[in-house]
């Protein structure tokens, strides 16, 4: 798979190009990812970049004439690739998106920077724009790395065993099960027996009933956006049952849920 990224700091990537899972794929080939200097691009003795906003306000805008220039440049490199632009303003990143991506041949990374980019180039360079969450960042540049690093683990042969990726959490929009290495005995704190039992089949049920617990607490607005499967929802409603007597047969009166009526007139 061939990524090219667009950016006017080059050497933020040279660190991260070198370590981890996409430095293993870099080094194998499996992955192939250049770099290329938006400002190359830029006209005049100073290869200025960014201009007032038409309008007034804060800020300054990414020009148009330099950043078309290098997705151009970009494109004919690759011109399968798809281009993206990382920016506030687009689809928010996450499992799905990596493996999609991931399915492509190339993607041409744009890393936006300043207040944001001349909406002409979005409209006519652009194929889609790629936001990492709803926080604001400097600049593309961290974000890059993000859907690098998220992309790359799903290439087929980066990983080693491709069962990896497919376990990992948010993969079947869940979160992963709890783990645990030697020693056997941490702190006062014991491995669960089950995983010491060499019953594949129990540690695959632990597995997957602690996973879904996992979500159920820390990320129950996940279980709203799947279908469970028939022992997903098994698993939940005997939890279910196990809550409902360990609060008693009040709880409903004392805890009642977000629609139940308040009494209120």
């Amino acid at each position: 798979m061939d990524f090219i990224v667009l950016t006017l700091f080059p050497g933020m990537f040279s660190g991260f190009f070198s370590y981890g899972v996409l430095g293993r794929a870099l080094e194998s080939g499996l992955v192939r990812c250049s770099l290329t200097d938006i400002r190359q691009f830029a006209k005049g003795r100073h290869l200025v970049t960014d201009d007032r906003p038409f309008g007034g306000g804060t800020g300054m805008v990414f020009k148009p004439e330099p950043l078309t220039a290098a997705i151009r440049h970009a494109r004919e490199l690759l011109p399968e690739a798809t281009v993206c632009l990382l920016g506030p303003q687009g689809r928010v990143f996450n499992q799905k998106t990596a493996g999609q991506m991931a399915a492509k041949k190339a993607i041409i990374l744009v890393c936006g920077r300043y207040e944001g980019i001349d909406e002409r180039v979005l409209q006519q360079a652009v194929d889609i724009e790629i936001s990492v969450g709803d926080f604001v960042l400097s600049g593309g540049e961290p974000a890059a790395m993000v859907i690098l690093d998220a992309v790359a683990r799903l290439v087929p042969g980066v990983l080693g065993n491709d069962q990896s990726a497919a376990m990992d959490s948010f993969e079947n929009g869940l979160l992963e099960h709890p783990h645990y290495t030697r020693p056997r005995v941490f702190e006062g704190e014991d491995t669960p027996e089950v995983l010491l039992s060499g019953h594949h089949k129990a540690v695959e049920q632990w597995r997957q009933e602690t996973g879904l617990l996992q979500t159920l607490v820390r990320r129950p607005d996940l279980l709203e956006r799947i279908s469970l499967s028939p022992e997903q929802a098994v698993m939940l409603g005997q939890w279910s049952r196990r809550i409902e007597r360990i609060l008693g047969p009040g709880a409903q009166r004392a805890f009642p849920g977000p629609d139940a009526p308040s009494g209120d007139k």
